[in-house]
């Protein structure tokens, strides 16, 4: 049975659920999800793992940080419930957004000392192949703030506050971005503006990569770059499955992680 708590970093909570026996498994869910999202998969490994799945800051039942975060904060914040647990090795599952902040903590010493296996479902982090759609829609938006940033500070701001909440603005963003206000606004923005490549030769962890063939949003490339990026990854990619292969194929998903958990 799941237990709800909360952990304190900085005077930022943190909520988690716990399930399940044996050695600790951290689960981190992605974007715009929460735990609630991870919890089927912490209760397939409930016979083999203690899972604690947690909510990151800003989603789920964790308010949002005091200002905007960059993946470092959150690596930093996951780094500090790792450390609580008071336990020599943890292992990680992570899943999109997640990926982010385990590749970060990967490749730090505290990651290489106290993370042992890691399995990556869906991971961000890696820089995209844009398409012209992309890059219309990024150039377009540029010309449309460039009258603006002539203006002082005041009018300035008050312009380009009217040019965001019009229709065209709005249909030039990605729909994560274009639902985000304040403090998530900008640590989305901050987040999907580094590319971590640089961290894949500092990660020495047994990493496997889980993907599900069909996933539109960190396509098989992203995987097999950080595949051919990590000296001990390898890539599993499972059929007819999206970008949360988890949850549409959950059995097959679960028999994998099992073995390689085991």
């Amino acid at each position: 049975m799941a237990t709800n708590n909360i952990f304190t970093y900085q005077q930022q909570n943190l909520a988690y659920e716990k399930v399940g026996e044996g050695k600790p498994l951290v689960i981190l869910h992605g974007w715009g999800s929460s735990k609630r999202v991870m919890m089927p998969v912490a209760q397939n490994l409930a016979p083999i793992r203690t899972s604690y799945a947690l909510d990151l800051p800003g989603f789920g039942d964790s308010p949002e940080p005091s200002k905007a975060w960059s993946i470092d904060d959150y690596a930093d914040a996951v780094q500090a419930f790792i450390e609580s647990l008071d336990e020599e090795k943890v292992d990680v599952l992570v899943h999109s957004f997640g990926g982010r902040i385990m590749l970060k903590l990967c490749a730090r010493d505290f990651g290489k000392a106290h993370i042992d296996k890691v399995l990556i479902t869906g991971g961000a982090g890696m820089k995209p192949k844009r398409s012209m759609k992309f890059y219309f829609k990024k150039y377009t938006a540029k010309t449309l703030k460039a009258p603006f940033t002539i203006l002082p500070g005041s009018p300035r701001e008050k312009a380009l506050g009217w040019l965001r909440s019009t229709s065209l603005w709005k249909s030039l963003g990605s729909s994560d971005y274009s639902k985000l206000s304040g403090v998530m606004r900008e640590t989305f923005v901050k987040s999907v503006s580094e590319y971590l490549e640089s961290t894949l030769p500092n990660i020495s962890h047994e990493v496997l990569l889980l993907w599900g063939r069909n996933d539109d949003a960190t396509p098989i490339y992203q995987a097999e770059r950080i595949e051919k990026g990590i000296e001990n990854a390898a890539l599993v990619i499972i059929e007819d499955a999206g970008h949360y292969a988890f949850l549409d194929k959950p059995k097959q998903f679960a028999r994998i992680a099992e073995a390689f958990f085991k």
